[in-house]
């Protein structure tokens, strides 16, 4: 910043976007490959190594004012935190690429204006100070302090939450092999967990301003409804996507795949509704299985975000 002023902000911005640029393998494979793919490579610290110096690189051949080690740090720096960051979210990412593992701590939703909002404000801060102002850093610093910490309260958050639905489900005496917590979309205050039985998953919601106990919906895992295509690689390869958190519906003898990762789009429905949904279809010609993503609507989002709100407020 001292060199070369606003214009860090700018090609560190476009830096922290690149990893994201994955998304654009949807428009040359198929649905369960462009899964697979993304948050994968382009989110790993391989490659925010080599693209970094290769940026870095390309970079100090016209912008004079820093060496060429000075933008690979820049380049770097802005391409590594992109995926530390996901790594908080539900998704994840494949950090340790081309090691098969990929980290996701679920502490925080994938956009939260509480976490966001400060970056924004004192980039924004830093942008309209002289450029060898002391303020600059000073701003900087304040929008890493307050987001970092925020993300550290988010953390906590999850740890009370997840006691809080243990002990629902010790309280009500449901036996389960596995649980998992996040946040609802856009806030830290209601929280959802997936928990695996023998037959169900259950899904229960849990806001701090919650005043009842916490109610658990079963939704019955339907996996022998897969048969024969359970062997199916797409199908393997889905399951292993999901981390074994699905279920199968029929709606109109029309198999769906449900990824019960990012919950439900009604969360007072009992039926199958879920936010990533997809449609198995079997030519029986060649046994070609076709994957579809069952499309949503704005209507969708604006139902679950208007119930949202009403349960962030307590049940």
């Amino acid at each position: 910043g001292k060199k070369v002023g606003n214009k860090a902000m700018l090609y560190g911005a476009i830096a922290g976007t690149i990893p994201d640029l994955d998304v654009i393998s949807g428009y040359f494979t198929d649905t369960v490959s462009a899964l697979a793919i993304h948050r994968g490579i382009t989110h790993s610290i391989l490659f925010s190594i080599i693209f970094g110096v290769l940026l870095g690189w390309l970079i100090s051949l016209y912008e004079k004012q820093a060496s060429w080690k000075e933008w690979s740090a820049l380049m770097f720096a802005s391409l590594v935190t992109h995926p530390l960051l996901d790594a908080h979210t539900t998704w994840g990412t494949q950090l340790f690429w081309p090691f098969d593992l990929r980290l996701a701590y679920k502490n925080i939703f994938v956009i939260d204006p509480l976490y966001t909002l400060p970056f924004l404000f004192f980039v924004l801060a830093a942008l309209f100070s002289k450029k060898g102002s002391r303020k600059r850093k000073k701003y900087n610093n304040l929008g890493l302090i307050i987001s970092s910490s925020y993300m550290l309260i988010t953390i906590i958050l999850k740890g009370i939450s997840y006691h809080q639905f243990k002990d629902a489900l010790a309280k009500q005496n449901i036996k389960y092999s596995q649980i998992e917590t996040k946040p609802t979309p856009f806030n830290t205050i209601l929280w959802t967990a997936n928990v695996n039985t023998e037959a169900h998953y259950l899904i229960g919601y849990y806001s701090f301003f919650d005043t009842q106990p916490i109610i658990f919906r079963a939704y019955p895992k339907n996996h022998e409804l897969l048969g024969d295509l359970k062997t199916n690689p797409k199908i393997e390869q889905l399951i292993k996507i999901s981390k074994g958190w699905y279920t199968i519906s029929k709606r109109n003898h029309q198999l769906i795949f449900n990824d019960l990762r990012f919950g439900v789009l009604d969360i007072d429905a009992d039926a199958d509704n879920f936010a990533f949904s997809y449609y198995l279809k079997l030519n029986k010609n060649d046994n070609h299985l076709l994957v579809e993503e069952v499309p949503k609507s704005r209507a969708d989002a604006k139902k679950i975000m208007g119930k949202l709100w009403q349960r962030i407020l307590g049940n």
